[in-house]
């Protein structure tokens, strides 16, 4: 009967021994499946990182209103110009600058609208004349009527020979306050 009784007892030790194995094993392969979801789980984000910038690129570039106007070039130093910006008080003269740092949009052109425009709207059309994409653009200054708009470049002869006059469709990409 102790013999039984021992052979009893030592199988369920055995028994326990393959049950704590078991679930040593089992715990080891949890701790490499969570290892893995969170390498998953930070492509995923990485994934999903990149989506939401070219979502909010494509707000960033998507037409608000579109408008029809008349677009010529001036200077600086052009006969009627002072070189102070209508909108900001910056001389352009002075500083010799036909651009601006946005801090959404980045490095734009810098244009003259009638106060129908909102200073600070951005604005968005094509000039194969001066660039094969198209030009972004802020309005920073004043002194043309309805839809019409002045891009601000280096020079009278720039504005003259590669701005000219022409009829533009230009798209508002951000309305100015």
């Amino acid at each position: 009967m102790n013999k039984i009784k021992l052979t009893k007892y030592i199988k369920i030790i055995i028994l326990l021994i393959v049950i704590s194995l078991s679930h040593q094993v089992c715990l080891t392969k949890a701790e490499t499946k969570t290892i893995n979801n969170n390498l998953n789980k930070t492509l995923d984000l990485h994934a999903m990182a990149i989506k939401i910038e070219e979502i909010i690129h494509n707000d960033l570039y998507k037409t608000k209103d579109t408008y029809n106007g008349i677009l010529t070039g001036y200077a600086a130093d052009c006969p009627l110009c002072g070189g102070t910006l209508g909108c900001t008080g910056q001389n352009v003269l002075k500083d010799r600058i036909t651009t601006y740092n946005d801090h959404t949009y980045g490095e734009v052109r810098i244009v003259a609208s009638s106060k129908s425009l909102p200073c600070n709207s951005i604005i968005q059309f094509d000039l194969p004349s001066i660039s094969d994409k198209k030009i972004t653009a802020i309005v920073l200054d004043r002194g043309v009527t309805g839809t019409s708009l002045d891009l601000l470049v280096e020079s009278e002869d720039i504005a003259y020979t590669q701005v000219g006059r022409k009829q533009i469709t230009y798209d508002i990409l951000r309305f100015g306050k």
